[in-house]
Parts: C-alpha cells; structure tokens; sequence
C-alpha cells in the first residue's frame, strides 16, 4: 500500500481540529486539579488510566500518512517517527513493530476475540456494588450511599454476580470476591472478555493511548468520548447518590432500572464494537491475523 501524502494545509487542519477538541475535554478536569478538587466521573479516565492531558494533546495521523514538510517540526524528532528524503514525516511502522509488537499481538488477539462474542446484559453493574459490600471502606468517601450499607449488601445478596472483567473484579472487597460466577484473572482475559463489559468498553481507549502513534488522534479521541459515557452510566448505576454532581440513578435494584441499564448497555456494546473494528484495521497494518 503506497503511503497517502498530506500537504501542510490539510494535515495541520487536522491537528488544530484535533487540539480544540481535546481542550474542550480536557478543560474541566485541569481546573479541579488545580483546585484540588476530585470528581468520581469526569477525572477517572485522566486518573485511573494514568494518561495525562498533555499526551492526549499529541496529534498523531496513524501509519501509511506522510506529513509534507514537516522535517523541521518538533515532530521529526519524536519517538518512532521518520523523515524522508522530501522533508516528509511518517511513523517508522518496521520501527514501531519491532518495538511494540508483542503489545499489538496481543491487544488485536483481544479485541478480535471480544468483538466476536455475543454481549452479556445481565450483570446490572454490579461491580461496583460488590466492592462496597460487607465493607466499611468505600472508594469514593465523598458520597454517600444510596442505600444503608444493610441494604446495599442485601441488593448484591439477591443476585448473581458475574463480572467478565478482571481489571473491575479485582477491587471486589474479599466477601465478595467468592461470589462472582467467574474467577478472572489476567490470564484469562482473552477467553472472557466481551462487548457487554462497560470496562471493557471504556478499555478500547486505553488500547488507544498505550499503543501511541499507531493510532490516529481522531480514534483516540472518539474511544475517550464513548468511555466517558460509559462510565457516566457505570457512576449512575452504582450504590453511589451523585445527584449532586447532577447524575440520576439508576436504580438497578428495580426491575425499571435493570431495563434501562440493560439497554443502554446493548448500545454500548454495539458503539464499541464498532471502535474495535476501527482498532483492528490500525492493527493490522502491524499485525497481521494468523493463518488458522
């Protein structure tokens, strides 16, 4: 596949596009660090996932893209880029795979595999509320509860939990940690991760950032975008009042709110399934699927 060739005007478009649509992202969450100020929602995916604004600033066009005259820019020096003989940058993508490689294989095994499975709809979100459970420690001690702490335990009594999600069933408190149908492990992750999982959902954006220059901003962005959604839903389906942050409950210990998180969770699923294939093409051009 011969390399598209974007003059200075088109691809410097696309970075400025791409610049403004992260400060608008980004804005609220550097202002409460600022201020010292937490938010459960808006700052976990800055937080939990460990990837800083100024990263999420970096524009990149993705492989088979070579940047006209951009020799000179402060991008010909960055990690895993190249510069041609007309001045033209590009990322190295022999370079990138010799490097990252290991992560490719394994992230495109992963999201091949969680794509083509039927999505589970029948988990309620509740592992955040197993993480409470039978616990006086909560992870956001600056709201309250919904319920007694009695009475979120007996919600998590009367169902069947059945968290697909390593990455979520690890921070299950240890009563329970046993209750959970699956026992994941990181081991296991490929064999049990599917479309349905919120955190699986909000993970495609993880993939996105760790896996750096490969993929364009514009997915990257768009992966942020629909993991901030999912964990508005994931917070507003929790054991956890935000209606002061301005989130409405949902009540999945009534058949009303099991509906409505059921639903929205098949649209997540079909929404990041969609990034996923997005993904999966980037991917192959490093990686390409093994012969069965």
């Amino acid at each position: 596949m011969h390399p598209v060739r974007l003059p200075p005007t088109d691809w410097a478009a696309r970075e400025v596009a791409h610049l403004a649509r992260v400060e608008e992202l980004v804005a609220g969450h550097e202002a409460r660090r600022r201020g010292a100020v937490a938010h459960p929602v808006e700052d976990f995916l800055f937080v939990y996932y460990s990837n800083p604004p100024g990263k999420l600033r970096r524009w990149h066009p993705g492989p088979g893209i070579v940047l006209e005259d951009a020799g000179r820019m402060p991008r010909a020096s960055w990690r895993h880029y190249v510069t041609d003989s007309c001045g033209g940058v590009a990322l190295d993508v022999d370079h990138f795979a010799a490097e990252r490689g290991s992560t490719v294989a394994f992230v495109r095994s992963l999201l091949a595999a969680t794509v083509g499975r039927a999505p589970h709809t029948g988990c309620f979100g509740l592992h955040e509320w197993a993480m409470v459970y039978r616990s006086q420690e909560v992870r956001h001690t600056a709201y309250p509860l919904r319920l007694s702490p009695a009475e979120t335990d007996e919600v998590v009594d009367a169902h069947q939990i059945r968290c697909t999600h390593y990455d979520a069933f690890r921070f299950f408190t240890s009563a329970a940690s046993p209750r959970n149908a699956l026992q994941p492990n990181r081991d296991s992750q490929v064999q049990l991760e599917q479309p349905g999982c919120l955190h699986a959902g909000m993970d495609v954006y993880k993939w996105c950032f760790k896996l750096g220059p490969l993929v364009p901003g514009e997915l990257t962005l768009d992966a942020f975008d629909l993991a901030r959604e999912l964990r508005t839903l994931d917070m507003r389906a929790s054991p956890y009042d935000l209606r002061d942050l301005g989130y409405e409950p949902i009540p999945i210990e009534t058949a009303a709110g099991k509906a409505a998180y059921v639903s929205a969770q098949r649209a997540f699923a079909e929404r990041s399934n969609a990034l996923r294939r997005r993904l999966l093409e980037v991917l192959d051009t490093v990686a390409r699927p093994a012969v069965q």
